[in-house]
């Protein structure tokens, strides 16, 4: 509203003449200037205001309205109060627009706040319920190892209140025992000497009473003698005198003596049949036909668990459907589970077995061919079919052309190639032997398979020595039936440690060497089996084993897959 006063707007159009201001009053100041002294001084903030603005301002008022620019001026004025309006309503939804934002960014950082918040107090509830779980498990590891050690002291002070016990009985029995004797001895020294002076002084009377029995019981003896030879007498010459009594005890004398003689040679007949039907032949050492046996005594290395399902299987098929069994070879160094592999064959296939070892046979001379065939009768008599298992075979099966054996075992190993030249549905053969390259090439040529059996490797002996631990040391302890206890210690960790040590050792020196931990606890004064006795008795057995290994190293004959420790 620049043209209001007279002044041209932006674009320099002309809102009229100038408006001229009023004409000064004329002496206005000189008479300002006289009135100030005769006048007196203005009391407030009116006493200075000017009116000639108002009337300036009332003068252009007028001459606008005469103006022909006055709408214009008023529509333009509306129009900027208008956009004014407009810039502060936008500003006011900008405003709230932010005020808005502000909020939805609050509430997003209440919620983030909340969250983490949240996430910090399960944190914090997980710790403490893991640090609470953590202790009550600490709590029950002390109490049970309270309770173990409350539970060795009660049972060290029963041992010594029974030992106790045990003394002051043993000691009371003694005592009662020698006043007993003491007694028994004064009761006999008066009683002898009662009847000592008895007999003195009724000396005379007992002579006489001696005197008449001995008369009487020779009187007594020669009537005897006489009234039996009378009796004799008479009854023989009556025998002889009479034709028919003679006659008749002559035919049975005679019918007894073929009566004993006729038993005694049916009864040599049904033990032989017996004996070929249900006993064992001499030759045979151990058998599941006569009694039930443990099969599985000792451990089967695992890494020949398939191959002994594979030829169980086929074993049991070969079984339900009547066919032909095959022979088979087993060879290796000494000590790796053949018998055991044997017998487990027979338990998984469900026949029975029959050990016999090959030393038996050379010692019978001319009986061995009747030894031989006779296990081999009794074999064919097994309604389960029979696993015949020859162990150390190589002894009487030896090469006949290049080997000097005696004609008494040739002619045995000639009957044995004889009852083995076919396969059989009624038993089935299994050798074994630590030298197979010794056998009869007759002998080779009935094997139908062969087993080799190396040296346990590391985590087999680990199971082995785990196995006869718990079997001689650590089940004999716990069950508190025999004098073993066994120290505190980590027994998995040393079960390791002693199969890492016990390289090239068979599965039979790992079962005798913890039978000598067993033995061992035995020998000590308290019974306790501790680690340092364990770790001295591994020491000893690896010395033991390398002995044994250098003796097989000079006589150039160590088994094939040993390894020295």
């Amino acid at each position: 509203m620049s043209w209001l006063f007279g002044i041209k707007g932006p674009k320099g159009e002309g809102a009229g003449p100038p408006l001229s201001l009023p004409p000064a009053q004329p002496g206005g100041e000189g008479g300002g200037d006289r009135g100030a002294g005769d006048r007196p001084a203005p009391k407030d903030k009116w006493s200075n205001f000017d009116p000639t603005g108002l009337e300036r301002a009332a003068k252009a008022a007028r001459e606008l309205e005469h103006s022909r620019h006055a709408k214009e001026a008023l529509s333009l004025a509306q129009m900027q109060e208008q956009t004014l309006q407009l810039e502060q309503q936008s500003k006011l939804k900008e405003y709230e627009a932010a005020v808005e934002q502000l909020k939805s960014e609050q509430i997003r950082v209440q919620a983030e706040e909340r969250r983490k918040t949240l996430s910090e107090e399960t944190r914090q509830h997980q710790a403490r319920a893991q640090y609470q779980d953590k202790l009550a498990r600490q709590r029950y590891e002390d109490q049970l190892k309270q309770q173990q050690l409350l539970n060795e002291e009660n049972l060290r002070k029963q041992e010594e209140s029974v030992q106790k016990q045990e003394a002051m009985r043993r000691a009371t029995v003694e005592r009662e025992m020698e006043l007993r004797h003491k007694n028994e001895m004064l009761r006999v020294e008066a009683e002898a000497r009662a009847r000592a002076k008895a007999e003195r002084e009724n000396a005379d009377i007992i002579r006489e009473q001696i005197r008449l029995k001995a008369a009487e019981h020779r009187q007594t003896i020669l009537e005897s003698i006489r009234t039996a030879g009378t009796l004799f007498g008479e009854g023989f010459r009556a025998f002889v005198t009479d034709w028919d009594k003679v006659t008749a005890t002559v035919a049975g004398l005679t019918l007894l003596a073929v009566g004993v003689y006729s038993a005694k040679n049916a009864t040599s007949v049904a033990g032989r049949y017996i004996e070929a039907r249900l006993g064992k032949p001499s030759l045979v050492r151990e058998t599941s036909r006569i009694t039930v046996l443990e099969a599985l005594r000792h451990p089967m290395q695992p890494s020949l668990e398939a191959r002994v399902r594979d030829i169980a299987i086929a074993t049991r098929n070969t079984k339900k459907n009547r066919s032909l069994y095959r022979n088979i070879l087993m060879y290796g160094p000494p000590g790796t589970g053949k018998t055991l592999f044997a017998k487990k064959l027979a338990l998984h296939s469900g026949m029975d077995y029959a050990i016999m070892t090959g030393g038996d046979v050379a010692p019978m001379g001319r009986d061995g061919v009747t030894a031989m065939h006779k296990v081999f009768d009794w074999a064919s008599t097994s309604r389960r079919g029979l696993l015949l298992f020859v162990d150390e075979a190589d002894a009487f099966l030896r090469k006949r052309a290049t080997e000097k054996i005696s004609e008494d075992l040739r002619a045995t190993l000639n009957a044995f190639l004889h009852r083995t030249g076919q396969h059989s549905s009624k038993f089935m053969l299994v050798l074994a032997s630590n030298q197979p390259e010794q056998f009869d090439w007759a002998v080779n040529d009935r094997i139908d398979e062969m087993v080799r059996f190396d040296l346990p490797r590391q985590e087999e002996r680990e199971r082995l020595v785990r196995m006869y631990f718990d079997k001689y040391v650590l089940k004999p302890a716990t069950e508190g039936k025999q004098r073993l206890k066994l120290a505190q210690f980590d027994y998995g960790k040393k079960c390791s440690e002693i199969a890492h040590l016990t390289e090239g050792m068979s599965g039979r020196e790992i079962s005798q060497l913890a039978v000598a931990w067993q033995a061992m606890a035995y020998a000590s004064e308290d019974g306790v089996l501790t680690e340092a006795m364990v770790d001295a008795r591994v020491q000893d057995a690896i010395q033991q084993h390398q002995q044994k290994m250098q003796w097989l190293k000079a006589e150039g004959a160590r088994p094939e897959g040993g390894q020295a420790a």
